[in-house]
């Protein structure tokens, strides 16, 4: 009985992403066609709403909502950041620094806390409040409510 007591409290740290989170802004992504523009009326459709995180689902705008997510955090390099976008961009350009370009995004230091959703999008925490996601050629910024 003790242990299911102290259970929760003792993992409390480890939910520390749970929430709501507002979708505060959005930036075309490096990786976007230069030469296609990124649709605009669905960004300026999801800024200013919500999405919340609970142990057992993900709602908000559909394209965010889960049912039954599989949470794991991880430590992701640069390279691995939006689903790889930044290596993949590097394969076509030797030039392309990922740490640069993460950078340009905001994050500090060489690994980033991730949190994989067993969903569509893979959550990049900037801060213990602050995150980016990728969604069709931007990249949007979440801060914690």
């Amino acid at each position: 009985m003790l242990a299911i007591a102290i259970g929760p409290s003792a993992h409390a740290a480890d939910w520390f992403y749970l929430g709501t989170w507002k979708l505060a802004s959005a930036v075309v992504a490096p990786w976007a066609d230069p030469d296609q523009m990124p649709n605009v009326a669905e960004r300026d459709q999801l800024i200013g709403k919500t999405v919340t995180l609970t142990r057992t689902a993900i709602s908000g705008p559909k394209v965010f909502a889960c049912k039954g997510p599989h949470y794991k955090v991880s430590d992701f390099t640069a390279d691995l950041l939006f689903q790889g976008a930044f290596e993949e961009m590097r394969e076509n350009d030797k030039s392309v620094d990922p740490l640069k370009l993460a950078a340009s995004l905001g994050f500090t230091g060489t690994s980033f806390k991730t949190l994989e959703t067993g969903c569509e999008i893979d959550w990049h925490f900037v801060d213990t409040a602050t995150v980016e996601v990728a969604l069709d050629d931007y990249v949007y910024t979440l801060r914690k409510q």
